[in-house]
């Protein structure tokens, strides 16, 4: 808890050819700043997104879409990869692996175990 701060969660990306900001106080919004290039707004519902950007839109822009709409579409994606697979298809999808989940929780307990040890760089187990 920050006191003052609202419900700000923030992810960030960076790589060697730019990155990645997202603020989830303004969930329209994504900052893509590629390197040697000004920071570029792209906003959701806007004509510079992708057609895989667009179908995970479900209202026009100007309207708030967030929490629950990105739940609905892992569901959506889940129930897709599930039908796929039970008809022997592989479902090629943007959707986390196991594998994938297993990681992301072995990143967690790190960031944990770091912040314990006052922001030490921690290696995952």
């Amino acid at each position: 808890m920050a006191v003052g701060e609202q419900n700000d969660l923030r992810l960030r990306v960076y790589g060697e050819r730019g990155g990645l900001i997202w603020s989830q106080e303004r969930p329209d919004e994504l900052r893509f700043a590629p390197l040697h290039h000004p920071v570029q707004i792209l906003r959701r519902g806007g004509a510079e997104l992708s057609s895989e950007a667009a179908a995970l839109t479900r209202l026009p822009a100007g309207h708030p879409e967030g929490f629950l709409e990105a739940f609905a579409n892992l569901y959506r994606a889940y129930a897709r990869a599930i039908r796929g697979a039970r008809a022997g298809e592989r479902f090629d999808s943007w959707v986390p692996t196991l594998a994938e989940g297993v990681e992301g929780m072995r990143l967690i307990d790190a960031v944990v175990r770091s912040s314990q040890d006052d922001g030490i760089w921690t290696q995952l187990l």
